[in-house]
């Protein structure tokens, strides 16, 4: 593989002084230069911050050397704050939003000695499913430019795709990860809600979002898990649950593993290569020693307009601080009579984006009086199905298999008039969030056009672990981690 190579092995090359994390920090900005024109998979670029850490860390290697990410770089979606980088969450509202401190998940990476080379491009407040919100432009897929690379970590999944770096954090909500992940070819982990501290992750919607990591490798997947993860007196969310050594869950072993397949819900709606895609690996998994059953999801079929309910709700609620006066940019009143309420209502139509506005109308109308009842409400009971649907299946399997999406990448523009259908892209995602499950996409095939198709593993709550090793245990027989997209470094 060229390019960034994997975390494991620049950690390596930099902790015995074979390579220099400064030569690594210099090949990766050449390959942002090369490549990032085209993929438009940034926002900013932190060159000359790097470049003095990688020489820091050079200096002071003994001090460094047995630190697990020593001079490894890594991409930081743009919802993550990161202190004195610029982090707009791909909002005209935040252009010029420079943090005084950083994520918590930032700072462990950082601790652990990996180099923040920039931060990625998404969808506006990571609202969408496509990468087309941001209001700095799409990011392209590197497997094909006419498409999208999935969202709303977009940007975080084509730079791990194309080679420029091997680890990228990214924020799943609804299937923000893990979507990406599948359309981009890659990895993508989205932990146990409370696993990982969401403190500094600007907020859509609370309940739901996570943060994880996008990769190459499931191995590295599991590793960076093991930096991030851990309670946060900083996040009253993040729970206090031990933290495993991930690595050494990866085995190679499926044998025992118990395999439950929805089919009612993967029978329908499934683009023909993406399910025959998915048959393909679950037939590697059990050659490996693992078992199919068969498990219902009887609720599935309402996750969507349950979480089009929630997650609206909680984002009308969060985006609520942008006024121009606590934060965000603020435009000028028109002088009228009142003067404070046109300065609001100028500065949100000015710095929300389409689609951020129809979340938020859509979840003040669910959220208002007469409505909450009918709509919220009932949505948060649907939820609790969804998870004891998943507390059922898990009673006879140890995870959860199907397809991360119904399709593979789809052109830029394709639904971009159409919200409904590309809600609907989210079906087999959402749940997950919901219920607050781990899960994982891991590549499983390539259409006969040559896009990516992923395969996703749900787990029981805080246990990554055994979804982390079926992934690994199918990666290490299916090898589609060694094929590159076209653009490539």
């Amino acid at each position: 593989m060229s390019g960034a190579g994997t975390i494991r092995e620049l950690r390596d090359s930099v902790a015995s002084g074979a390579r220099s994390a400064l030569d690594i920090c210099q090949s990766t900005f050449e390959r942002i230069d090369a490549l990032d024109p085209a993929l438009h998979a940034f926002n900013t670029v932190t060159r000359e911050r790097a470049l003095r850490r990688a020489a820091a860390i050079d200096r002071d290697r003994a001090h460094w050397r047995d630190q697990p990410l020593v001079g490894v770089p890594v991409a930081i979606k743009d919802n993550l704050c990161t202190r004195g980088v610029r982090t707009t969450a791909s909002s005209r509202m935040l252009e010029s939003f420079v943090p005084p401190y950083d994520a918590t998940a930032v700072a462990r990476l950082e601790a652990a000695g990996a180099i923040v080379v920039g931060k990625t491009n998404c969808d506006e407040f990571a609202m969408g499913s496509s990468n087309e919100n941001s209001a700095w432009g799409p990011v392209r897929n590197p497997w094909a430019l006419d498409r999208i690379p999935g969202g709303s970590s977009g940007g975080s999944a084509a730079a791990v795709a194309a080679g420029i770096t091997p680890l990228a954090l990214g924020s799943d909500t609804g299937g923000s990860i893990r979507q990406p992940a599948a359309f981009c070819g890659i990895v993508g982990l989205k932990p146990t809600y409370g696993r990982v501290s969401r403190y500094g992750l600007l907020a859509f919607a609370s309940s739901l979002d996570q943060i994880g990591p996008l990769t190459r490798r499931v191995a590295d997947a599991a590793l960076a898990l093991t930096v991030i993860a851990g309670a946060d007196a900083a996040d009253a969310t993040s729970l206090r649950e031990p933290v495993p050594d991930y690595l050494a869950s990866l085995t190679g072993d499926a044998r025992g593993a118990r395999i439950g397949v929805p089919r009612r819900l993967v029978d329908g709606g499934v683009e023909a290569e993406v399910g025959a895609a998915l048959r393909k690996a679950l037939d590697v998994l059990v050659a490996r020693g693992a078992s199919l059953v068969d498990v219902d999801l009887p609720h599935a079929s309402a996750a969507i307009p349950v979480y089009y309910l929630v997650a609206t709700a909680e984002a009308s609620s969060n985006l609520a601080r942008y006024d121009g006066v606590r934060y965000g940019s603020r435009a000028a009143s028109d002088g009228g009579g009142d003067a404070l309420r046109a300065m609001y209502a100028r500065t949100r139509a000015q710095g929300f984006g389409a689609e951020v506005k129809r979340r938020i109308m859509l979840g003040t109308y669910v959220l208002s009086a007469g409505y909450y009842d009918a709509y919220y409400l009932k949505a948060q009971q649907v939820r609790t199905l969804i998870r004891r649907d998943y507390d059922e299946a898990f009673a006879r399997a140890d995870v959860v298999a199907m397809p991360t999406s119904p399709t593979a990448a789809f052109k830029l523009g394709e639904r971009a008039a159409d919200p409904l259908q590309m809600y609907l892209g989210d079906v087999f995602t959402v749940s997950a969030n919901l219920a607050g499950l781990p899960a994982i996409s891991v590549p499983c095939g390539l259409t006969s056009g040559g896009l990516p198709i992923g395969m996703q593993l749900t787990g029981r709550l805080f246990d990554e672990a055994t979804i982390l090793r079926v992934a690994d245990a199918y990666e290490r027989d299916a090898g589609w981690w060694r094929q590159s997209p076209p653009i490539h470094g």
